[in-house]
C-alpha cells in the first residue's frame, strides 16, 4: 500500500471514498424472500432457515431462561467487565432522557410530552464474532426511555454465546431470540408463534440484516440502515503513527468491507503510518480480513495539502467513527459537522466507544451522519404536542385561522372557530 494526494484523486476513487455501498441493494430480493417465508410459516421458516444458513438445528427458539444462568456462570472478569461497561452505557443515556413541558406563550398554554414505545426488537450480530457489546447499545437506552418490552434476537448457536446471553441479562432484556440474519428481522417485525412482534427494531448487522430492515421499514420502525465498520483518523506530524495504524486495524477487522482511511498532511507521517500497518497486520488474530478491509477501494492513507485540505475531507467523507489525533484537536473539532461519534486525543481509542466509555456505537454510517444521528434514547420515545386555549386566547387567533383555512379552501376549518363564538 502506498499513500495518495487527495488532490490526485481521480473521479472513480473520489466515488470509493465518498459513495460508499453498504451491498444492500444487491440482497433486497433475497431478504425479501426470506421474510415473506418467515410471515407465512413462523417457526418453521425459522428453524428451517437456521438450519440452513447457521448450520444450527435450533429446539427452544426462545433462550431467555439461559441469559440469567449465562450470568452467573461465565467468568467473574468478563462480569464484571460487561457491568461497568453496563453502568457506564447507563449513566450517559440517562442524561438524554427528554422532560416534558408546558408553557404559557402569551395567552396560549402549548407544550410537549414524550412517551415510550411498548415493543422493541434489538439485533445483536453472531456469525464470524459475537456481538454482547451490541446488546448493551440496544437494551440499555430503551430500557432508559421506558419501554416494556425490549426483545433481542441473535443468531443460533450450540451453544448459546454466554457472554452475549449475560450481556442481555445485565441490561434487562425482556426476551431473548435464538434467531438471526434477514428471518430475525421478519420475525420481529410481524410476529411467530414464538416470537413477538415489536413496533421498533434497532441494532448493526450484515447486508441481509439490513437489507430485511430496508424491507420491513414501514411496517416497523428502524433506525437506520447500516453498512460495514467505518473509521477516519485525521492527524498532523504530531500524532504517534503506530496508535493511528492501531485503530485503522481495529475496525479492519470487523469487516473485508470495512472502510478505514488516515488523513494527514505530513508526508513522513503517512510514511509512518503504512510502515506501522506492515508491522502490526500480521500479528493479528483475524490478519486476513484486515488485509481485504485495508485492501478494499475505500481504504487508505491519504496526504492533504493542509490541515484545512484534511477538514474537508473529513466533513465530505461523514465518518461512523471521526478520530482527531492532532495537536488543535478541538479547533478541527469545530469546523467538521458531520461524523457519528468523535474520537478526540491518542488516549481515546474507537475501542473505548465500542464498548466502554458510556456513548452508543450504533453509528451511521456510508456518509449518513450528515443526516442523523447514532442510536440514543431519542429512538426509543414518540413526543406529543399538547396545547390548551381560553376563549379569549382563541378569539384573538381566530381571525388569522380563518384568513388562512379559507385562503386554502378549508371552509369548514374556518367554521369551527366562528361557531364558538355565536
Amino acid at each position: 500500500m502506498t499513500y495518495r494526494n487527495i488532490s490526485e484523486l481521480s473521479p472513480d476513487e473520489r466515488v470509493a471514498f465518498f459513495q460508499r455501498d453498504a451491498g444492500i441493494d444487491a440482497a433486497r430480493s433475497d431478504a425479501a424472500e426470506i421474510i415473506t417465508r418467515v410471515r407465512e410459516e413462523g417457526d418453521v421458516a425459522l428453524r428451517e432457515l437456521s438450519a440452513t444458513f447457521d448450520d444450527v438445528e435450533v429446539g427452544n427458539l426462545e433462550v431467555t431462561d439461559l441469559a440469567e444462568r449465562a450470568h452467573a456462570d461465565v467468568d467473574d472478569e468478563i462480569t464484571a467487565a460487561i457491568a461497568e461497561a453496563a453502568d457506564n452505557i447507563r449513566a450517559f443515556h440517562e442524561r438524554q432522557v427528554p422532560d416534558d413541558w408546558r408553557e404559557t406563550f402569551g395567552d396560549r398554554e402549548l407544550g410537549r410530552r414524550f412517551r415510550p414505545l411498548e415493543r422493541v426488537g434489538v439485533y445483536a450480530p453472531g456469525g464470524t464474532a459475537a456481538y454482547p457489546s451490541s446488546v448493551l447499545m440496544g437494551v440499555i437506552p430503551a430500557k432508559i426511555a421506558g419501554v416494556e418490552h425490549v426483545a433481542v434476537a441473535t443468531p443460533p448457536a450450540d451453544p448459546m454465546n454466554p457472554v452475549t446471553l449475560a450481556a442481555a441479562h445485565e441490561a434487562g432484556a425482556d426476551a431473548i431470540y435464538a434467531v438471526g440474519g434477514a428471518q430475525a428481522v421478519g420475525a420481529l417485525a410481524y410476529g411467530t408463534e414464538t416470537v413477538t412482534s415489536v413496533e421498533k427494531i434497532v441494532g448493526p448487522g450484515n447486508k441481509w440484516v439490513t437489507a430485511a430492515k430496508a424491507e420491513v421499514r414501514g411496517d416497523v420502525e428502524i433506525d437506520f440502515l447500516a453498512g460495514p465498520s467505518e473509521v477516519l483518523v485525521v492527524c498532523d506530524e504530531t500524532a504517534n503513527p503506530t496508535l493511528v495504524a492501531s485503530d485503522l486495524i481495529a475496525q479492519a477487522e470487523h469487516d473485508p468491507n470495512a472502510s478505514v482511511v488516515a488523513v494527514t498532511d505530513d508526508d513522513a507521517t503517512a510514511e509512518a503510518i503504512l510502515e506501522a500497518l506492515d508491522e502490526q497486520v500480521a500479528g493479528r488474530e483475524r490478519c486476513e480480513i484486515i488485509e481485504q478491509a485495508l485492501a478494499n477501494e475505500a481504504s487508505g492513507v491519504l496526504l492533504a495539502r493542509s490541515m484545512s485540505e484534511a477538514v474537508l475531507f473529513a466533513e465530505e467523507y461523514a465518518a461512523e467513527h471521526l478520530s482527531i489525533q492532532a495537536d488543535d484537536d478541538e479547533p478541527l473539532l469545530e469546523r467538521i459537522d458531520s461524523a457519528g461519534s468523535v474520537f478526540l486525543g491518542p488516549y481515546t481509542p474507537v475501542a473505548a466507544g465500542d464498548y466502554a466509555s458510556g456513548t452508543n456505537h450504533v453509528l451511521p454510517t456510508n456518509g449518513s451522519a450528515k443526516r442523523f444521528g447514532g442510536l440514543s434514547v431519542d429512538a426509543f420515545v414518540r413526543s406529543t404536542t399538547v396545547q390548551r386555549l381560553s376563549k379569549e386566547s382563541l378569539e384573538g387567533l381566530s381571525e388569522t385561522i380563518t384568513t388562512l383555512a379559507e385562503a386554502e379552501g378549508l371552509e369548514a376549518h374556518a367554521e369551527s372557530v366562528r361557531r364558538r363564538f355565536e
